[in-house]
């Protein structure tokens, strides 16, 4: 059994500006580079017969590519903060990718589907730790250019005692 998503990568150019924005923020525990993406689908663990069935629902999808925009940074647990993000501007596209994907994938979409990139993880922290991340988080102005999304991934995640690594299994190009 592996525990599988599908997501988008962001380019390079786009993950260098967001790394450069994970160091502007007091974060506990940063996402690996290499690691950031937009997830669509979270399959939870699964075994080889359905990755396969998966895998061949990915490959038939056929979609044009559309463009995102990222926006903001938020952060989600309220009171006690545990993920920073960064923000992804409305887009129907992306909406309609997202639901194209789950029905492949063949999963429920989730409701309230808030489309974001992990940039760090937080754990325990005092009130004015928590203060000084809300206060950067809001004070950011984050906002890039568009990202042309031309194709998904299908990405494998590991757990382990430094936390989540994830390995590109497949990807599959839109047209």
């Amino acid at each position: 059994m592996i525990r599988v998503f599908v997501a988008l990568a962001p380019p390079e150019d786009l993950r260098r500006r967001l790394v450069v924005l994970q160091h502007s923020l007091p974060l506990q525990r940063r996402q690996e580079p290499e690691d950031l993406h937009l997830t669509l689908a979270f399959l939870g663990a699964q075994p080889d017969s359905v990755l396969e069935m998966v895998h061949d629902g990915l490959k038939a999808l056929r979609a044009e590519p559309f463009t995102l925009m990222l926006s903001g940074v938020g952060i989600f647990g309220g009171a006690k903060p545990r993920v920073v993000w960064a923000g992804i501007e409305a887009s129907e596209a992306l909406h309609r990718m997202q639901a194209r994907v789950a029905v492949q994938a063949g999963v429920t979409p989730p409701k309230g589907f808030t489309p974001h990139i992990t940039l760090g993880r937080c754990g325990a922290m005092d009130e004015a730790a928590r203060l000084r991340l809300e206060a950067a988080a809001a004070g950011q102005g984050f906002r890039t250019g568009p990202w042309i999304v031309s194709e998904i991934g299908f990405y494998a995640s590991y757990l382990g005692t430094r936390g989540q690594r994830y390995e590109l299994l497949a990807s599959y190009p839109l047209s």
